[in-house]
């Protein structure tokens, strides 16, 4: 049976899942540990702590959540459902989050932050788990698979451009933020306009989830004779040696990810003095990372997607490690630099999907068994893994070495700030491309597994 191509309507319409997912996923990654610290008034050593102690949660929803995905059967598919189910309850916990109430003493405060972040998790991970295995079942084209991913992160980073511009101008201009304010006005000021942002975000991101419910349609069903028991998925996903190897590459990626990204407004406010120069930093950065991942089908024309993820994370980790050399006066050469950078990995978000969704494949072909969601679920485990050991490695750095929110830095603290912005995030970008050496699947076995499971889903119709 011939595969039919994906409409653009379709490809669109799921690219807007990831669009409204980082309405909130890249606030987090950018302001949730400055919001926590320099708004909300809590300490970044706990702060850091409290984000790493979610993951244990994470360990159990996580894989939960992908076993209910699998096993869920409606009209509308298995995973398609939790888009519409779940829109409403995502966008008001993440608004939650930065609603700033009232609270008298610290102890309040640390438990409204654990509370409402651990409800967030949650929401998210109900909603992210279906959204990301929906792509394995939408088509089982490697090749479709790999454009629909392309599609996904252009809408994904298109969100994150959005948040890299306007986040910090809107949070000043909804709060009334101006150069005159300062201390406890100043503080209560980024309060309210935060949390004004952010239920602007949230109203988005519940309509961009309608609009991917909508729009998109579930191809690949799994067979009656396929409910297996979840011992027997967990041993087949523990056998699964591409997974296996992704999922260390993801704690590797995202723990890069969390350290640079959280570091960039504690960098520009403190070490060079501008907080302005933050945002021109993520509105290059989003561009680069849009314009890059446009060009992935011009890369894996040329390469195969593990060349390209091995070249690729390296060349990004020697632009970061290049910050810790660039003398603080050169900010155009810093804007190039990262430009650059951001470009060349912008592919990487949209070749790992791709490749997660060709390890569903081996597991099906190899083990006769296709549990889309666990495989997808595991994954977005080990990004939030990687995402809190990157701020809580960030926040017991900072706390180490003195940093005080809203004060002049000594330079034990200013040096924190800078290997946490640069050579830290570098150095597990390296390990990432080495990981990925260790990755067993190439195009030909690619093909090969995409035309047997083709041939045996024939022969099952």
């Amino acid at each position: 049976m011939k595969e039919i191509p994906l409409k653009l309507t379709e490809k669109i319409g799921y690219a807007l899942g990831d669009t409204a997912s980082n309405f909130f996923f890249q606030t987090f990654n950018l302001f949730l540990l400055y919001y926590y610290t320099d708004i909300f008034g809590l300490p970044a050593v706990w702060v850091g702590s409290m984000m790493l102690a979610a993951r244990l949660w994470d360990a159990v929803s996580d894989p939960l959540m992908g076993i209910l995905a699998d096993r869920t059967k409606t009209r509308w598919g298995c995973y398609r459902p939790y888009l519409l189910w779940m829109s409403i309850p995502y966008g008001v916990i993440g608004f939650l989050i930065f609603a700033n109430p009232d609270l008298d003493t610290l102890t309040q405060k640390k438990i409204y932050a654990a509370a409402t972040y651990l409800l967030m998790m949650t929401a998210y991970t109900a909603i992210n788990i279906p959204y990301s295995a929906l792509m394995g079942v939408m088509s089982r084209s490697s090749d479709e698979r790999t454009t629909l991913s392309t599609y996904r992160f252009v809408g994904a980073f298109s969100g994150m451009l959005v948040i890299s511009a306007c986040a910090l101008p809107l949070k000043n201009f909804l709060g009334g933020v101006t150069p005159g304010l300062h201390g406890e006005l100043l503080i209560q000021a980024e309060a309210t306009g935060f949390r004004l942002t952010m239920m602007l975000f949230a109203v988005i991101s519940i309509v961009l989830f309608v609009i991917t419910f909508a729009t998109t349609r579930e191809r690949i069903k799994p067979k009656r004779e396929e409910n297996t028991s979840i011992f027997r998925d967990f041993k087949i996903l523990l056998h699964n040696r591409p997974w296996a190897v992704m999922w260390i590459a993801a704690i590797l990626t995202l723990t890069n990810a969390a350290v640079r990204n959280g570091s960039v407004i504690y960098y520009f406010k403190y070490y060079i003095g501008s907080e302005t120069q933050a945002t021109y930093f993520y509105t290059t950065s989003g561009i680069a990372m849009v314009l890059g991942v446009a060009c992935t089908k011009l890369f894996t024309a040329r390469w195969s997607k593990k060349s390209l993820m091995i070249v690729l994370s390296a060349l990004n980790a020697i632009s970061i490690l290049a910050f810790f050399f660039i003398p603080k006066d050169q900010i155009v050469l810093m804007h190039v630099v990262n430009a650059i950078g951001t470009f060349l990995v912008g592919p990487t978000p949209a070749l790992v999907w791709a490749l997660y969704s060709d390890t569903a494949d081996y597991a099906e072909w190899k083990f006769k068994r296709r549990a889309t969601a666990l495989t997808f679920s595991s994954a977005m485990f080990a990004q939030k893994l990687g995402l809190a050991l990157g701020a809580g490695m960030a926040g017991w750095i900072l706390s180490y070495l003195g940093f005080i929110a809203n004060q002049a830095q000594t330079p034990e603290a200013l040096l924190g700030i800078r290997l946490i912005f640069s050579i830290i995030p570098a150095a597990f970008a390296f390990a990432n491309a080495g990981v990925m050496c260790f990755y067993p699947l190439n195009e030909e076995k690619v093909a090969e597994i995409e035309e047997a499971l083709k041939q045996r889903n024939d022969c099952d119709d």
